[in-house]
């Protein structure tokens, strides 16, 4: 395994780094599933690619058209993309949570007449094509048969000869769209963001200058392709470095799938992050032989409090240092126990982490550090560098772009990742990108002395109290979040209001392990989220949350809600908060805060 090279060279386009890559490593690995029953190498690859980029040819896809993929994570997606992407398509990913209706949007904007599916959205994506409301005309199968659709076998078969990776790659051009990102829908319908090679190209050699992504190393798909950041990490990025990928098709499995891949590079939204310290602490908790258990406190403790001196760049006393020393070896295990004792860079993004999380990380010796950036920007412009961590932000500018903040203190940015714009939307294009080239975030940010930048908060989701005070409820929201294990989403609320009030979620996890612990028999959620143990333990963390909160901050009341919320009514598939569609199905139980 080598580091790249500062001084390495940008390939124009993301074919021409894919056939880079093939012909140096054509025998090494490039892909595998997580079952193990698929391990194919570059050249392996490179040939289903080809083949699949043929018969995609067969059904009439040429320069210039989509092709939309409903998969989940698996080779198959990495093949049929390719395939498309040497044709001069832009093939784009539809989320696995999407509806008929909200496919159909999505598809029907981009006029693809080309679908491949899977047996898991196999009805929905039929039922798209038979609507009339998209250009869908075929339906490809991976897996399995169906009279409706053209097996996956059908479509490599199609092509009177596979393309010549070559040739193919040379056709493209670094302005041809490489693939469309679909936004999360959190201000209204999802827009098209186009992106090109160049886009791609450029911000993964400057994702891998500033980090100094090594060559060859592993890493894990598991989050939607329709995600940006995950389509950089463990696509893009390989065709550029050379990485090893493992696909898993289940994000709830990930946790089991870390420790037998034991990833190099390793990206999640924080809620995962949160899930694994909460299960690390709920663990202790468990622990029987209080010796130990105290033991164990008092190490994460004293690593906790070495990484904020360090953090503050204040000298760590040797007392302090030795006792961290000590229990290295403990950490070690928890890290080799987590899959993440191999990690050389592990990043958190796409919404806000708390600090305390990425604090515990780097106390048991996992180098996590916060990325900014959305996908009109290819899903990244600031980012940590690996061996200079500022917790609490989102790092620095990458190299070729710039971030500046408007008189509002607005993020502002602006380079070769921004995007060509939004499909067949030139108003709303206009409305975020200036005559300048500027885009403008809708994110509120400052920089500190370093030029490291902090979020405060997105311009549209401040609440403003009654009496015109400005907070942030993602701040809020983090403080909550930290306080109790039990606790695993909260949204605060006091818009136009007089004091603040939150709604609550469990974290099922924390919450199995707390009524074991407690003795508590029912076992299911609505049950526990009544018990009075249970109300206890969340009112103590909201008071903990609230010592840390300026008063007119503070959440004065909450309701624990008997629901665990997922990707779909109240949150993006990127976890972000869906505030409004909370507001809107929540209104009882929120006018029931207020009420008195």
């Amino acid at each position: 395994m080598t580091a790249a090279s500062k001084t390495a060279t940008t390939p124009a386009t993301a074919c021409e780094a894919f056939a880079v890559t093939v012909a140096s490593r054509a025998d090494q690995r490039a892909l595998r599933s997580a079952d193990g029953s698929v391990d194919w190498s570059w050249a392996e690859y490179a040939e289903r690619a080809c083949a699949a980029g043929g018969g995609l040819a067969g059904l009439g896809v040429g320069r210039g058209d989509t092709v939309a993929l409903w998969l989940t994570n698996r080779p198959e997606f990495h093949v049929a993309d390719v395939g498309a992407m040497l044709l001069g398509a832009a093939p784009f990913s539809v989320y696995p949570t999407f509806t008929v209706e909200q496919a159909e949007h999505v598809i029907g904007d981009a006029g693809a007449r080309v679908l491949v599916t899977e047996p898991a959205f196999l009805e929905r994506a039929l039922a798209v094509r038979d609507s009339g409301r998209t250009a869908v005309e075929t339906v490809v199968l991976v897996d399995g048969s169906h009279p409706e659709a053209i097996a996956w076998q059908e479509l490599l078969d199609l092509a009177s000869e596979p393309l010549e990776l070559g040739a193919a790659a040379s056709h493209a051009q670094p302005d041809d769209l490489v693939t469309l990102i679909y936004t999360s829908g959190t201000t209204g319908p999802p827009k098209g963001v186009q992106l090109t090679h160049r886009n791609v190209t450029s911000l993964c050699s400057a994702i891998r200058d500033h980090a100094g992504f090594p060559e060859g190393l592993r890493a894990v798909s598991y989050l939607p392709m329709a995600h940006i950041a995950e389509r950089i990490c463990t696509h893009y990025e390989p065709m550029l470095l050379g990485w090893e990928v493992t696909t898993c098709p289940d994000p709830r499995a990930v946790a089991e799938v870390l420790p037998r891949v034991r990833p190099g590079f390793f990206f999640s939204p924080p809620r995962l992050w949160e899930k694994m310290r909460a299960a690390v602490l709920a663990g202790l908790e468990r622990e029987r032989d209080e010796e130990r258990r105290v033991g164990a406190e008092q190490a994460i403790d004293a690593a906790v409090a070495k990484v904020r001196l360090e953090q503050a760049g204040e000298p760590v006393p040797d007392e302090l240092a030795a006792q961290v020393a000590g229990a290295e070896a403990a950490f070690a295990e928890l890290r080799e126990r987590l899959g993440l004792d191999q990690v050389q860079v592990a990043i958190v993004g796409a919404a806000p982490c708390p600090p305390e999380v990425i604090e515990f990380f780097h106390a048991i010796g996992v180098p996590l550090g916060e990325v900014y950036g959305m996908s009109e920007t290819t899903g990244v412009q600031t980012m940590n560098p690996p061996d200079a961590i500022r917790i609490g932000t989102v790092g620095t500018s990458l190299p070729g772009v710039e971030t500046r903040l408007s008189d509002e203190g607005e993020i502002l940015m602006r380079g070769p990742n921004v995007m060509a714009g939004y499909r067949n939307l030139p108003s709303k294009t206009a409305e975020v990108i200036d005559s300048d080239g500027w885009l403008h975030s809708g994110d509120i940010g400052e920089f500190d002395e370093g030029g490291y930048l902090r979020i405060i908060d997105r311009i549209k989701e401040l609440i403003i109290s009654a009496a015109g005070k400005n907070m942030s409820p993602a701040n809020i929201e983090a403080k909550l979040k930290t306080s109790s294990e039990l606790i695993g989403l909260a949204c605060a609320v006091g818009d136009g209001r007089p004091y603040n009030v939150a709604l609550i979620t469990l974290d099922p996890d924390a919450l199995a392990a707390f009524a074991t612990a407690n003795g508590i028999e029912e076992a299911s959620v609505e049950a526990l989220t009544t018990h009075q143990a249970v109300r206890g333990e969340v009112e103590r963390g909201v008071e903990r949350a609230n010592e840390q909160l300026a008063r007119v901050e503070q959440i004065k009341r909450f309701t624990i809600l008997p629901v665990e919320w997922q990707p779909g009514d109240e949150l993006t598939p990127t976890m972000k908060l869906k505030r409004k569609p909370i507001a809107d199905k929540f209104a009882a139980e929120i006018d029931a805060l207020y009420a008195g």
